[in-house]
């Protein structure tokens, strides 16, 4: 095989493996490393060449997932209208389910310099398209009452993939209609206390 060829097997069973992972570590963040190797049909050894520890691995799903919200935040950015903005935003999340991970793994692994980083700017990105389309929105909303809109449209899941991914989109369109309509929102938004006490090791 070329060097070309192994590269390109190698970045196969790399997909193959966080492929893998996701789905063994969404059903169950306690399984085990080899549960992983099995699912992805790849030996033990060559899962701990990539990744030595189940932490590595842990780390790099939740780092790829942030990179998707980055980028679905910097697309966003670029539609012209506010509120399209914002929901595109919104939708797109909702449909790679990067927030799946978040609540299944916060805790787990040990974030790095680089991670804390990205994550200042999803959320500097995120706030900017939440201002954009603020003067549609009811009164009280808050930037940290998407990220729970977001954990409440990951929490729907039904065994069929496909049908996960409609009823999150439904259930999205009755959260951003509440967004726009009604009164005062009652209470206060959650404190940054709230939302991250899962990343408290």
């Amino acid at each position: 095989m070329t060097t070309a060829g192994r590269t390109q097997q190698a970045a196969r069973n790399n997909e193959a493996i966080l492929t893998a992972a996701r789905e063994v570590f969404l059903a169950d963040h306690r399984a085990p490393i080899s549960a992983v190797a099995e699912r992805a049909g790849v030996g033990i050894s060559a899962l701990y060449r990539r990744y030595p520890s189940k932490e590595d691995m842990l780390r790099t799903l939740c780092h790829d997932g942030l990179r998707r919200f980055i980028s679905e935040a910097e697309r966003a950015a670029a539609e012209p209208d506010d509120w399209a903005a914002f929901e595109s935003f919104l939708r797109a999340v909702v449909d790679a389910d990067v927030h799946s991970l978040t609540v299944h793994l916060a805790g787990t692994f040990q974030p790095t310099p680089v991670m804390f980083s990205d994550t200042e700017r999803a959320d500097a990105l995120a706030r900017a398209l939440f201002e954009r389309a603020r003067p549609q929105l009811r009164p009280g909303v808050d930037p940290a009452d998407i990220t729970m809109l977001l954990e409440m449209c990951a929490a729907v899941r039904v065994p069929d993939a496909e049908r996960t991914g409609q009823l999150r989109r439904r259930y999205l369109a009755v959260l951003l209609d509440g967004l726009r309509t009604g009164g005062e929102t009652p209470g206060p938004a959650p404190t940054d206390a709230e939302l991250g006490w899962r990343w408290r090791r």
